[in-house]
């Protein structure tokens, strides 16, 4: 028996939600682009904010953009070679290692900065500089590119292709380069997409790391809202969503593997030819 009030009763409560999450984010996008917030639409609109906000904070954009960068680069020079050993792998020790490899995702950001300034602060040059962010943002980051790429590995016979390649006479190198890239490229994208994402949105970690000349983009966000006008806050939260938005429509469409359809195999000639003889 049919129930359309309990489907309708669920929609509606579905789009409450939704309404309920998302009516915040447009009503800061507006205050970015309007004369006065608290007068509202009424007061005009300007991109005024948006451009205070360009030449007060696109330092931070650029150090963040920078830092997302090369956090991807060394992600992936250290977290493909990881995963395809994990994926070799099988004993307990590889496990507890993988186990240990995301530990940095389930400790706050702000424990893990602790640590690194305990450690390395006492390296003024190098506490000082953006390259200690870096370093966060890699430990923090590098559990996701690990997984993403071992849930692919894991997912494929790439040991029997290796063996195939390596018996016709395949280095190492062209073994790796050859099947084990091309055969991990969606877990290497994903994986690509969220380490990006998360180094340009992170702030726990971030916010106890940087300093006064090394401010990233979601610092100067809670800066701007603490110490400007409500108008550029806002602002700069839309420059964040304009940045962010493409890498996050990137990851639900890259991100998800695909469901790989059974390769039906083709029937036996003589099955075949049976069955013409039953259909005349």
């Amino acid at each position: 028996m049919r129930r359309p009030w309990l489907f309708y009763s669920q929609f509606a409560f579905t789009i409450g939600v939704c309404t309920f999450l998302i009516v915040p984010v447009i009503m800061s996008m507006m205050a970015g682009i309007t004369e006065n917030f608290f007068l509202g639409i009424k007061s005009g609109v300007t991109l005024r904010w948006v451009y205070e906000v360009l030449d007060l904070y696109l330092d931070t954009i650029y150090l963040s953009l920078l830092i997302a960068v090369i956090c991807l680069i060394v992600t992936l020079i250290l977290g493909i070679p990881t995963a395809y050993v994990l994926a070799k792998k099988s004993g307990r020790w590889a496990r507890m290692f993988e186990e240990f490899l995301v530990l940095p995702v389930a400790i706050p950001g702000l424990a893990i900065a602790l640590a690194l300034i305990v450690t390395y602060g006492g390296f003024r040059d190098f506490r000082t500089s953006w390259g200690f962010i870096l370093v966060g943002h890699v430990l923090y980051t590098l559990p996701f590119m690990v997984r993403s790429v071992l849930a692919v590995l894991s997912s494929t016979d790439f040991q029997t292709l290796e063996e195939s390649a390596a018996s016709l006479g395949a280095s190492f190198w062209q073994r790796f380069f050859g099947i084990i890239i091309p055969n991990c490229r969606s877990g290497i994208l994903a994986g690509s997409l969220m380490v990006v994402t998360l180094s340009v949105g992170e702030f726990n970690l971030t916010w106890m790391l940087h300093t006064p000349l090394t401010k990233t983009l979601p610092v100067g966000l809670a800066d701007s809202y603490a110490s400007m006008r409500l108008e550029i806050g806002s602002a700069y939260t839309l420059v964040f969503l304009i940045m962010i938005l493409p890498l996050l429509i990137g990851l639900q469409m890259f991100g998800t593997s695909k469901e790989r359809k059974p390769a039906v195999p083709d029937e036996d000639p003589s099955e075949q030819a049976n069955q013409q003889e039953i259909a005349r």
